[in-house]
């Protein structure tokens, strides 16, 4: 079981860091396109700015886990409410299952459900974690620590 939450969570966290900081560079073309479609510009670029922190704070939480295991069930709940939220925006009008993951030679986006089909595999596995980290994250409610 220890191998299974620290497999886990090194890849989760490797995910987590890979998907947040693709989120500081340029404006980005999934959440200009959910901007755009809801007519809510703050989603490029705030909101995707504090994913990209929330996401690198998640992965920062499960990679401290190699030595205090409480933080690495945090960091998988909050994983787990990115990822959720990401599925949430794919599954609504405004983004789509398939969605811009690039652009080709003619400056077209290229769209494709890559972007979901991962979202949805890591969230199987951050909603994995927080169950196993259940009993951790319990003893931070108020009265049962």
């Amino acid at each position: 079981m220890k191998i299974i939450r620290m497999g886990g969570g090194v890849l989760l966290a490797a995910f987590m860091v890979f998907m947040g900081s693709q989120k500081f560079g340029a404006d980005n073309p999934i959440f200009a396109r959910i901007a755009e479609r809801s007519g809510i510009e703050l989603f490029e670029p705030v909101v995707r700015m504090a994913t990209g922190v929330g996401e690198l704070v998640a992965a920062v939480l499960i990679l401290l886990a190699l030595f205090m295991g409480l933080f690495r069930g945090l960091g998988a709940l909050l994983s787990t409410g990115i990822i959720g939220g990401a599925i949430l925006f794919h599954l609504s009008p405004w983004l789509g299952i398939s969605a811009p993951v690039g652009v080709d030679a003619n400056g077209e986006l290229i769209e494709e459900a890559m972007l979901f089909y991962m979202a949805v595999v890591f969230f199987v596995i951050s909603a994995a974690l927080t169950w196993l980290d259940r009993e951790e994250l319990m003893k931070l409610l108020p009265g049962k620590g």
